[in-house]
């Protein structure tokens, strides 16, 4: 859009406004968003965006709870989903059930008195749908924590069963031989560590050669040798075989449900949207709080009509110096259509 003077958008200090805007945004979407944002002069968009803002902040002022809840920047997850033979892991599989979660809490928000006492909001998610499916397939496989439940496959159960009896198995051995060489004073205050995936013990360097066993390092001070006893080597191998077993179908499993989720990537694309637009809404409410800005009647002809008006960052300016802001009344239309400030507070109108 042309301005004129080409000037006007410095001399307003736009660009400080957006920059106020943004620091009330929580997502990347919305700081996007709010960086990019220009001049517009359609009117049915900029009254939709203006409704927005206000619907938002009589929620605001009036206490009133919106579900947005989540801060979600999940663009690199997203587009991940989209590529064939891609696979998101646990964390990022929990996430995306918060984006379809947040999707559900907004839909069952807005009952029928609310899309109509706020169908400037409803109008972001009026045209997509909530779909149930993706957050019961994630929750079929994925726990609260991002880990793969031992149910996701019937091998997996199997594979941490026997990894629960084989380490029960190699604790119960490995007490033992700590008891039996405390006894005789060979082992270092620490008693055992874990090396190279490997239970061993903390001998004293100079019996490192009484404990049979295989070497795996010294300390720094080479008072102490780590040791893994001979008798839970073949445990140890056992265990190092199944947690290797279980990686590999961790791995499968969530590739798997990766593409079992990758049809709803379009959709997931749309929800992350809905979300983004729903904190830009609330970033505009924030900052009309904060310059006390009312909804505005916006023509389509040349006519401007202010009331009370003042500059947002002058009134901003002023609040944080405890000052008061002299407000200003304006009226323009076709038979006065020129404004001339002479000074200060001097107004002339023709």
């Amino acid at each position: 859009m042309k301005l004129y003077p080409e000037s006007a958008a410095l001399q307003l200090e736009f660009e400080k406004v957006k920059e106020l805007l943004v620091a009330h945004c929580q997502s990347n979407f919305a700081q996007e968003k709010a960086s990019q944002l220009r001049i517009h002069t359609h009117k049915k968009f900029v009254d939709g965006e203006l409704r927005q803002s206000h619907e938002f902040k009589q929620l605001l002022i009036n206490g009133i709870y919106f579900p947005n809840d989540y801060i979600l920047n999940l663009a690199k997850e997203l587009k991940l989903l989209s590529i064939s033979g891609a696979v998101l892991q646990g964390e990022d599989l929990i996430q995306i059930r918060k984006l379809a979660e947040s999707i559900e809490k907004i839909f069952r928000w807005f009952n029928d008195e609310r899309k109509s006492a706020y169908s400037g909001l409803y109008e972001i998610v009026k045209h997509t749908y909530y779909e149930k499916a993706i957050i019961e397939l994630i929750d079929e496989i994925i726990d609260d924590q991002g880990n793969v439940k031992d149910s996701a496959s019937e091998e997996l159960k199997d594979i941490r069963l026997s990894l629960y009896r084989k380490r029960t198995e190699l604790r119960r051995i490995f007490d033992r031989i700590i008891s039996k060489l405390n006894k005789q004073g060979y082992l270092a205050d620490i008693e055992e560590s874990f090396m190279n995936g490997r239970r061993v013990l903390a001998v004293f360097a100079e019996h490192k050669r009484t404990v049979k066993g295989v070497l795996h390092g010294e300390s720094d001070s080479r008072r102490t040798a780590f040791i893994e006893p001979e008798d839970t080597m073949h445990l140890n191998n056992d265990i190092s075989d199944l947690e290797n077993q279980e990686r590999k179908e961790v791995y499968r499993i969530l590739r798997q449900l990766t593409s079992r989720l990758s049809k709803f990537a379009d959709l997931l694309n749309v929800y992350h949207t809905v979300v983004g637009e729903y904190d830009f809404a609330r970033a505009k409410a924030k900052f009309a709080v904060d310059v006390n800005g009312e909804f505005p009647i916006v023509h389509d002809k040349a006519f401007v009509h202010l009331v009370n008006a003042y500059h947002p960052l002058l009134y901003l300016y002023n609040k944080r110096a405890s000052k008061p802001t002299i407000p200003v009344s304006i009226s323009l239309d076709e038979t006065k259509r020129i404004l001339v400030i002479s000074g200060p507070n001097a107004v002339v109108k023709r």
